[in-house]
């Protein structure tokens, strides 16, 4: 997506500068139970150590690929001295720029119930509804053991649409940012009838505009 906006831009054969560090999902999948069960020392210290990496590459920024991993921006942003593109910034930007000002929050349930994308958001002015506990609880299901590990399900679609529609319905969302990078997988702006927010595309877009700066 970086390399197709950045060759947008600029044209002929032209590509996005990347440096890449792509941590190992299963180790990290360990820290991330050790995490919620409250103990995040492990879980910070991979992200900042990936961090730190990059910025001995000659990283200019760093974009974290996740929604819940934001939750590391301040302490890398601490420990690096280099700028996070923040994802829930470029999400409420969008939403703004659709004139909106409450929108449903899908997630990981620790995106969906902790407060550093939720707040970020209300920050800039939107009011954010998530959806019940039994709703989180089952989209969380949905992320970890169907769409990390490739399966797409009809049914599970099903189960997404229904939540944005009540959260339409009863909590007055007028849109639905996906704030997790695998739900677009399971759904797209031709499952619901309110405007969606693909977090990973937009982020993208935001990336590629600050490395073009």
């Amino acid at each position: 997506m970086l390399n197709e906006m950045v060759n947008a831009r600029l044209g002929g054969l032209s590509s996005a500068k990347i440096l890449l560090y792509s941590i190992e999902f299963g180790s990290f999948s360990r820290e991330e139970v050790q995490a919620e069960e409250g103990d995040w020392d492990e879980l910070i210290a991979t992200m900042v150590d990936a961090a730190q990496r990059l910025k001995r590459g000659g990283a200019d920024f760093i974009v974290i690929c996740s929604n819940t991993m934001h939750s590391a921006a301040p302490a890398i942003e601490n420990e690096t001295s280099l700028r996070v593109v923040h994802i829930a910034d470029a999400a409420a930007e969008a939403v703004r720029a659709r004139g909106l000002s409450t929108v449903a929050l899908l997630g990981t349930k620790y995106t969906m119930e902790q407060p550093f994308c939720a707040e970020r958001l209300t920050r800039q002015g939107l009011k954010v509804v998530t959806p019940n506990q039994s709703e989180r609880d089952l989209i969380n299901s949905i992320i970890f053991y169907e769409l990390c590990a490739g399966q797409i399900k009809d049914s599970s679609r099903q189960q997404f649409v229904a939540i944005i529609n009540r959260l339409v319905r009863e909590e007055g969302a007028q849109g639905v940012i996906l704030g997790c990078t695998e739900i677009p997988l399971l759904i797209g702006q031709d499952d619901v009838e309110v405007p969606v927010f693909d977090t990973m595309t937009i982020h993208a877009q935001a990336a590629a505009e600050a490395a073009l700066e």
